[in-house]
């Protein structure tokens, strides 16, 4: 499993009312969510976003509130991956479970600027910098969290009988 995209870039605690701030959380419309995503931060994120695009963050993203908006938006925004410093625990399990790919790589967190472009390959837990032509190493996911992720979150992993089971 890879990512490919173009980093954009946050620092420390990003909360989950600033991803999606809660005045929106009277629609069920992805789409209509996701439009929203990081406006409070970044007001042109919905206009700068491509597909496969990168979030790159500081220190404990995704804390605040344990809602499964958060990740869900950045996912239908066109997020392939968020790498950070480290994430919510609660954020990190959301972002599992709706298929959201996540890395924590304290490392190369501050070597990455805005705009550069980053190829990540999960088996091997390789982030490559190439703007930067550099390489750093993170955990790779085990094949049961890439089987997650692959089938669009946990939910759909158990429909598709991905376990095996």
């Amino acid at each position: 499993m890879n990512a490919y995209g173009k980093v954009i870039k946050y620092g420390d605690n990003v909360d989950t009312d600033v991803i999606i701030p809660a005045r929106y959380l009277n629609t069920t419309d992805k789409k209509e969510l996701a439009s929203h995503c990081m406006e409070d931060i970044d007001p042109d994120f919905k206009n700068k976003v491509e597909p496969g695009d990168i979030i790159v963050a500081g220190r404990n993203f995704g804390c605040g509130s344990s809602r499964e908006h958060a990740p869900i938006v950045i996912k239908e925004s066109g997020i392939s991956l968020v790498i950070a410093k480290s994430f919510a625990r609660i954020f990190y399990r959301n972002a599992i479970n709706i298929g959201l790919a996540i890395i924590e790589c304290p490392e190369c967190i501050d070597e990455m600027d805005e705009g550069d472009k980053v190829r990540v390959d999960f088996d091997k837990g390789e982030i490559v910098n190439e703007t930067k032509n550099k390489t750093y190493k993170a955990s790779p996911f085990p094949p049961f969290i890439q089987t997650i992720i692959q089938n669009g979150g946990l939910i759909n992993s158990i429909k598709n009988n991905a376990f095996g089971g």
